[in-house]
């Protein structure tokens, strides 16, 4: 079984589909490119995700086995957050209704591993 650490975002002010559009673009690829690739990307969720992934890479960095350099994105994914309050503001509906603004969140986790440092938390013990 191989190393893996993550970093989570809970409650990060954007909807979930931005975020995960982000996220598929850095899945399975090494993390200096992904950091690379986040750095220069213009949509505003890749600075959310950025600092995840810097997070979860100094994660790693706690372990002295790891090396930065072999480290991959292993698992990435975002789900729906709670709606923040406020609800009660209105946007014209059809037909003359009043529609609620949903601002909405997401939760982003970012998995990475190293997959040459054997054992891991899971591993405690078994030979």
């Amino acid at each position: 079984m191989n190393f893996e650490v993550r970093a989570v975002h809970r409650g990060a002010r954007m909807g979930v589909y931005k975020a995960r559009r982000i996220l598929a673009l850095i899945r399975g690829r090494p993390v200096s490119a992904a950091l690379d690739e986040l750095r220069h990307d213009r949509h505003r969720a890749s600075r959310a995700v950025y600092k995840v992934l810097a997070s979860a890479v100094a994660n790693a960095l706690q372990n002295p086995a790891v090396r930065a350099n072999r480290l991959v994105v292993s698992r990435t994914w975002a789900q729906d957050g709670p709606l923040l309050p406020g609800g009660m503001r209105m946007r014209p509906g059809p037909q003359g209704r009043a529609m609620p603004i949903k601002r909405r969140t997401c939760h982003i986790h970012v998995y990475v591993a190293d997959p040459q440092v054997a054992g891991s938390q899971a591993d405690g013990g078994e030979e």
